[in-house]
């Protein structure tokens, strides 16, 4: 999952990509209007964290402009108003979720991941294909029953794949849904990292590399 939050105050800012970052997600940071509309003009990002008050362009007018441009990612939208005359303006707006502050780390992660569900076509809570079971709210993963110890990446490149429903993710989607802005586009770490999750899910091999294309589970 591919987050981008936008907040001025840069240690919250920095704390919440950083809890993110801890619930195996990428995530990016900017710390102003301007930056945030620049990032997702070429960014696929599954929700934006769109702080309301924001310096440059106001995040009413990050939030209209990215609806306008019909962006895929989600928006939840934050404030420190927290009457409900302000949320109903956040949401007429085009936002898809509303946090006032200050909120318990928790809900923001649980509002996160609802959204993300509800960025791309319908998939359940728990994600389920050929024996494997993977839960993404208490990041636990099995195989045929057999608990699995995986990476924070391992673990994301996973979920993309039971995503898929058996259709072919190319490389370039995994870095930029499992990784953030800072990776090497021509880094090899998708093959490193496939190459340790074939691994530890054992055999018989459940993951198909499609030649040119991408994989599949």
């Amino acid at each position: 999952m591919r987050v981008l939050i936008v907040e001025d105050e840069r240690v919250l800012a920095d704390t919440i990509a950083e809890g993110l970052r801890e619930e195996a997600m990428a995530v990016d940071v900017v710390y102003d209007g301007d930056a945030a509309l620049e990032r997702a003009a070429y960014t696929e990002y599954d929700v934006i964290v769109l702080d309301r008050d924001l310096p440059t362009v106001h995040g009413d007018e990050v939030c209209r402009d990215l609806v306008g441009r019909r962006h895929a990612g989600r928006i939840l939208m934050l404030t420190a108003a927290g009457e409900v005359d302000e949320r109903v303006d956040g949401l007429a707006l085009g936002a898809d979720d509303y946090l006032p502050k200050p909120f318990v780390f928790g809900e923001l992660v649980a509002r996160v991941r609802a959204l993300s569900r509800r960025s791309g076509p319908p998939v359940p809570p728990v994600l389920e294909r050929r024996g494997i079971r993977l839960d993404p709210h208490r990041r636990r993963v099995a195989r045929e029953g057999r608990e699995l110890r995986l990476t924070k990446k391992e673990f994301t490149v996973l979920e993309e794949l039971l995503r898929a429903e058996g259709g072919v993710v190319s490389a370039e989607r995994l870095l930029e849904h499992a990784w953030d802005e800072n990776i090497d586009p021509f880094s090899n770490i998708v093959r490193v990292t496939m190459a340790t999750l074939r691994r530890k899910l054992g055999g018989p091999p459940l993951i198909e590399t499609v030649t040119g294309s991408g994989y599949r589970l």
